[in-house]
């Protein structure tokens, strides 16, 4: 056999691999048998979405929605094509068709349940913990800032929701991440010295991200980076802001003792310093 026909072999044997795939990839909707009604067909799609075969469910939830449009049971299929969108993990997909529900159908009673999941796409999109990645700490943030963004939204809009509890344990964690990033880029300049910078991202924990169990990090963090700026006003200050607002924590006796090691008044600059 020549190089020629058996290239001819090898590609007619791929194509009819490719067929044979798209042929199997496509059965779990091809076969979809529609009913005369819509509420047989809702039905038809709800029983999919719970056997997770969600391109039938969703051929289900895009029959009723283009074939009764002026029917109620038509928006119950638009927010079920989201979610089985959502439960394939195409969160794109999955927002877009959220957001536009909500645009379209304002006063909808799920209208909460629309807001709150279209949020919860960008969590779902935050970068994984595995353990062959980076730490969280070290990874993209756009969509953690994406989520803490869509959630914070979501609570001021709907602050009666039953999603409101879910809602703040995804801010709270989300705001954890972020968090701690800044203390990790913290560490990163901190390690080549470069205390202006230190100070920037410590300062955004202490003003932004107060109470959720760092401030003691950023408050003696933001110490030792103004003592290296020879900045000892500065320094008490950050100390007395932790002291201030966690009276009771037990770092705050460590604290109070750094700030008596300090100079009573720190020497004001010359107002010809720099000039």
């Amino acid at each position: 056999m020549n190089l020629r026909a058996a290239v001819v072999i090898l590609l007619a044997s791929s194509l009819s691999a490719c067929a044979s795939f798209g042929t199997f990839v496509g059965q779990d909707s091809s076969d979809v048998q529609f009913a005369a009604d819509a509420e047989e067909n809702m039905r038809r799609g709800d029983e999919a979405m719970k056997a997770k075969n969600f391109a039938e469910a969703s051929s289900y939830f895009e029959f009723v929605k283009t074939k009764y449009p002026y029917l109620e049971l038509a928006k119950e299929a638009e927010l079920k094509l989201a979610d089985a969108d959502y439960e394939r993990d195409q969160f794109i997909e999955a927002r877009d068709r959220y957001q536009n529900f909500v645009r379209l159908h304002p006063t909808h009673p799920k209208i909460d349940y629309a807001s709150f999941r279209a949020a919860l796409t960008h969590y779902k999109e935050i970068p994984s913990d595995f353990f062959l990645l980076p730490p969280a700490s070290e990874k993209d943030q756009v969509e953690v800032r994406n989520a803490m963004s869509a959630m914070t939204e979501f609570t001021r809009g709907f602050p009666s929701s039953e999603y409101l509890a879910e809602a703040k344990k995804v801010l709270d964690e989300v705001r954890l991440r972020l968090a701690e990033h800044e203390l990790y880029v913290a560490d990163f300049y901190a390690r080549r010295d470069r205390w202006p910078a230190v100070v920037t991202r410590l300062s955004v924990v202490a003003r932004d991200f107060s109470g959720i169990g760092l401030d003691e990090r950023a408050a003696f963090g933001l110490y030792d980076a103004y003592l290296k700026l020879k900045d000892p006003a500065k320094a008490r200050e950050a100390l007395e802001r932790f002291v201030t607002r966690f009276p009771d924590d037990p770092a705050a006796k460590k604290a109070q003792k750094l700030m008596g090691e300090l100079p009573a008044k720190a020497a004001q600059p010359s107002p010809d310093a720099g000039s």
